[in-house]
């Protein structure tokens, strides 16, 4: 029940996130985006459970919002449907996945959404155009913490702050990430429970080395402050 969030939606939001989801399943037959089986179990674990990251984006009172390997498109589309006042960036690298990304904000008029089909890595270089540019950076059910926190760090700027929704090890993921924190200039900051899962938030505090992200596939590879 999204209501529990204290969310009020505004009119046509019910709708349009409704027109998502079957785009979302009319493409799920031809390519694989989503393993939840009906469409009334991805209401919550699908918009619910991006939906959960609202109530923290409106406390940050925040403009520019990256989602990071948006995949079929969550959190990013569910929450850019919400937050019209917020543009969104979804990255995704698969093109097939980017091109359905761009049918979705086509289909929905979502002008306040921009599509980059392209590696968090090389976005966020130093001539990637998208260093330290965003409030916040979100990302759902992509990665390891350590390898997760090179991805999205270097997108935000100082005082931004990165929100993962992930599932009952955030704990475990939290500590494993702590070498990768300082390295990478953010700090731990808060643990969310959710109905469906657990939001982290990390807080931007310093600027980020040079040196990160790695070159495309490296942070994945090799995660930060593995094995020291």
């Amino acid at each position: 029940d999204v209501a529990s969030l204290g969310i009020e939606f505004d009119e046509g939001d019910l709708e349009q996130l409704s027109s998502y989801l079957q785009l979302l399943y009319q493409k799920n037959q031809v390519m694989n985006l989503t393993a939840v089986k009906s469409m009334e179990d991805a209401w919550e674990r699908h918009i619910y459970d991006s939906l959960t990251l609202l109530p923290l984006l409106a406390e940050l009172q925040c403009e520019h919002v990256i989602d990071i390997g948006s995949g079929a498109g969550l959190p990013g589309i569910p929450l850019a449907i919400t937050l019209r006042e917020m543009t969104f960036a979804l990255v995704e690298t698969t093109k097939k996945k980017a091109l359905f990304l761009s049918e979705v904000v086509e289909a929905l008029g979502l002008d306040n959404v921009t599509v980059l089909a392209e590696r968090a890595e090389n976005l966020a270089s130093d001539d990637g155009g998208f260093r330290g540019m965003a409030d916040v950076v979100v990302s759902r059910a992509v990665g390891a913490m350590p390898t997760l926190l090179e991805l999205t760090v270097p997108f935000l700027k100082i005082g931004g702050a990165f929100l993962a929704v992930k599932g009952q090890k955030a704990e475990e993921e939290v500590r494993e990430a702590r070498k990768a924190s300082s390295m990478l200039g953010c700090t731990f900051e808060s643990m969310t429970r959710t109905k469906t899962g657990t939001i982290v938030t990390y807080i931007k505090t310093k600027k980020t080395p040079n040196a990160y992200p790695r070159p495309a596939g490296e942070p994945k590879r090799m995660p930060l402050g593995k094995g020291g």
